[in-house]
């Protein structure tokens, strides 16, 4: 992970980071110096803290060719549901669009507190059946429907069945 150069980058002290992101300053320490096994919400709350979107957490090579197979990839799940995102392709410098590949199944829902401002977040579902969408008005997707959504509000994904999968494409605008 880029973690401590992207703290340092921001010019702000780890100290200042653990305290804005709600850790404790020994566990940023352990993940700037690559221990430690963060979850994404752990990972979400730095990357707004810092101001920056989520795969540059990443370090990950810039080939002409890009395959990644399935269930490979940088992956991380979430703490309270049964989530995993695993990052396909990160937005180059200038671009602002991140895509993933979700697995989800049944029991809690993956709930996400906002993101930076004017980030949208486009899922399509390919396996399944969710809730997807704004916290407070979810909306029931099947194979092959398609929601947008500002993800700079609380917003959730819950999968109803069993080996459910989407493929989200997060865009700061």
């Amino acid at each position: 992970m880029a973690l401590g150069r992207e703290r340092r980058r921001t010019g702000l002290s780890l100290s200042e980071v653990a305290r804005r992101a709600g850790l404790s300053k020994s566990t940023l320490s352990l993940l700037e110096s690559g221990t430690g096994n963060p979850s994404l919400e752990t990972l979400w709350s730095i990357c707004v803290t810092l101001g920056i979107p989520f795969s540059r957490l990443l370090d990950l090579p810039t080939p002409r060719v890009r395959v990644v197979r399935a269930g490979q990839g940088p992956a991380v799940s979430a703490e309270h549901a049964d989530y995993r995102a695993t990052l396909l392709a990160a937005g180059p410098p200038g671009a602002r669009r991140d895509i993933y590949t979700i697995t989800a199944e049944p029991g809690s829902q993956r709930t996400s507190s906002p993101h930076l401002p004017g980030v949208i977040e486009h899922v399509v579902l390919s396996t399944g059946r969710a809730l997807v969408g704004l916290a407070d008005d979810p909306i029931e997707l099947h194979p092959g429907d398609y929601i947008a959504y500002p993800a700079d509000v609380p917003h959730i994904f819950r999968a109803l069945e069993p080996g459910t999968t989407a493929v989200l494409v997060s865009e700061n605008v």
